[in-house]
């Protein structure tokens, strides 16, 4: 439920391009209508619509979110608050200049942001971020803590490395098979991880069970 509930604004964000892409005419009215005040220059291309329009929607889901969890009373995970000012200080470049390469540089940022915390969270005060995040539901020796949030290091480290390729050398100019790369490759490359990961330590799940 938490993953369909992080991926919320990456959906969004790719179902509304797709219909927007569609119904380019449509999305150019609507960011006409309520974005051509807050875009340098005030004229919007059709091409440029359904990106635009996109990348408000997933900023204001973002929003959503934390409205949400705050009002159940919960904190506000840092990686959320991490991704609301991300998406919207590159969404909003996005918008102001009309171009899709400021919301495209979005994923990698985010990803570098988090191997970085990590980093300086374990190397700096030695504190396991994945540690914290996990140890009420497994009990890994000190080595295996330090190797998992190594790996998630190099992971968020790659996969930004990734995005960045796809973007601007595989899709360079196919901004419609990036957002579907993002929304349904990153995903899956994500939960590929998490489930190499967790038969990894399996064993460990095992020896605590018996």
């Amino acid at each position: 439920m938490k993953f369909l509930f992080d991926f919320f604004p990456i959906l969004l964000f790719f179902g509304v391009f797709k219909i927007a892409e569609v119904k380019r005419q449509a999305a150019l009215a609507i960011v006409t209508t309520y974005l051509s005040g807050f875009v340098s220059g005030g004229t919007i291309a059709p091409d440029q619509a359904p990106v635009m329009l996109a990348t408000v929607v997933a900023i204001v889901a973002t929003v959503l979110q934390i409205g949400y969890v705050k009002l159940k009373g919960r904190k506000v995970d840092g990686m959320l608050w991490v991704s609301f000012v991300i998406i919207t200080v590159f969404g909003g470049l996005t918008v102001y200049f009309h171009d899709d390469t400021f919301i495209k540089w979005k994923p990698t940022i985010i990803y570098w942001v988090f191997a970085v915390a990590m980093a300086i969270a374990q190397f700096g005060f030695h504190k396991n971020m994945v540690r914290q995040a996990m140890e009420a539901q497994i009990k890994l020796p000190e080595p295996v803590w330090n190797r998992v949030a190594l790996s998630w290091m190099l992971f968020f480290i790659a996969l930004g490395l990734l995005n960045l390729f796809m973007a601007f050398v595989v899709f360079k100019g196919n901004t419609s098979a990036w957002v579907s790369f993002k929304a349904f490759g990153i995903t899956g490359i994500v939960f590929a991880f998490i489930v190499v990961q967790t038969l990894m330590l399996s064993k460990y799940i095992e020896e605590e069970k018996a």
